[in-house]
């Protein structure tokens, strides 16, 4: 048995999870959010406990060094030494990586190259890493990344038709994310409801305040919603998704922004947020359009239109479809959202599933759909930490057994 942690550094929070392997035994979890403010949050679960506390974080680094000092301060570890490795979520692994590896020098440095592709989290990954190997400089550290599992999609299917040079010279391709959650959910559904067939084709639904669809054929990736960067693909809380190139250079005519401000508006002030005017949270927006709010309702509507567009368009590239599943915040919360999806789809794809049971589960693991649905369709909550967790452990089985 041996202690691994499990870290997903996002822009302004670090998530941790520290297992017991190969049990999977989580010891503890938590969070440090507002990473860069005065008044930063720590929330540390362990046993039956549960502690917030309030405390300036300056960056990633100050994040890592307050939660290793927490291991020892709540004698989750002894000493450092107990610790044997660090498991790196990384949002942007480009083309260079198809499967976790080590995180040595020779990944450090791809990553850091990496950063235009995912400049939000590849540098806040980097800080991570280093933070770790200053207070712990023995521990092995690997890196897992969301991309990965998008690598098995054909040129057909990442290529964008602009001059071939850019996709050559540049990497200027889909790359797609959530891999990591999109791999988890596909492996739980083949081993437990179809006996670990890999002919399977499974269109997988990560629906959250980030969202993307994946079509996975045999247990692999063949298409993905997400494009160069998380910004492409389905609406999202504050993303608009795939639209018109030609609105870019528009919105920067009547408004005078640069394309700089259009880009950020695309990223932060769109989607949810942006058509409904009232917030990115969905949780607010359903409240909302309850409440008799016009432009709620049809960001809802709109929503579930571009999430159905992209199933329609994987159900055809797959030939079929034999499981589909919601997962992440939305897909594992949101039975409302589940239904306008499910209703809209059922008459073309010949899928039934129980409204019943539907607006019975909120973040747990279910079969919704009927006995005679010619579709499977799964609730599976997602655990992007244990997946993280699983390939570090083999990576440091093969380092101490070379």
């Amino acid at each position: 048995m041996i202690k691994i942690m499990a870290v997903n550094a996002g822009s302004s929070s670090l998530k941790f999870k520290l297992y017991e392997m190969p049990e999977e035994k989580v010891l503890c979890s938590g969070i440090y959010e507002k990473i860069g403010h005065e008044d930063g949050i720590s929330t540390f679960k362990y046993g039956d406990k549960k502690e917030t506390k309030i405390l300036p974080l300056e960056n990633h680094a100050t994040a890592v060094d307050d939660l290793v000092k927490e291991l020892k301060n709540k004698g989750i570890i002894e000493n450092f030494d107990d610790l044997k490795v660090v498991g790196h979520r990384i949002v942007q692994g480009g083309s260079y990586f198809s499967k976790s590896v080590e995180f040595d020098k020779d990944t450090e440095d791809k990553i850091e190259k990496l950063i235009p592709l995912g400049p939000l989290h590849n540098p806040a990954h980097l800080t991570g890493f280093r933070a770790f190997k200053k207070i712990i400089p023995d521990v092995l550290e690997t890196a897992t990344f969301d991309t990965a599992f998008h690598q098995t999609m054909d040129p057909q299917d990442y290529v964008y038709p602009i001059p071939y040079e850019y996709t050559e010279n540049y990497g200027i391709r889909r790359y797609g994310a959530h891999g990591t959650s999109h791999n988890y959910v596909a492996n739980l559904v083949i081993d437990k409801y179809f006996n670990g067939a890999k002919n399977t084709r499974i269109i997988s639904c990560h629906l959250g305040s980030g969202s993307s669809i994946t079509a996975i054929k045999d247990g692999k990736c063949v298409a993905t919603s997400m494009g160069l960067s998380p910004l492409g693909g389905i609406m999202m809380g504050t993303r608009t998704g795939d639209i018109d190139p030609s609105v870019m250079n528009m919105v920067v005519q009547v408004s005078g922004k640069s394309c700089e401000e259009v880009y950020q508006m695309f990223n932060k002030k769109s989607g949810f947020l942006g058509v409904s005017g009232v917030s990115n949270d969905t949780r607010e927006v359903e409240d909302a359009a309850k409440n008799g709010n016009e432009r709620a309702a049809f960001a809802i509507q709109l929503f579930t239109r571009r999430a159905c567009d992209f199933i329609g368009q994987y159900f055809v590239r797959l030939g079929g479809c034999d499981a589909l599943i919601f997962t992440a915040g939305i897909g594992e919360n949101s039975a409302e959202f589940r239904a306008n999806i499910l209703d809209e789809l059922a008459e073309p794809l010949g899928i039934k599933y129980d409204k019943e049971l539907n607006a019975q589960i909120h973040g747990k693991e279910a079969v919704i759909s009927t006995p005679d649905s010619k579709i499977k369709v799964i609730v599976v909550p997602t655990d992007e930490e244990v997946m993280i967790a699983r390939d570090a452990f083999k990576i440091y089985e093969e380092k101490i057994n070379e």
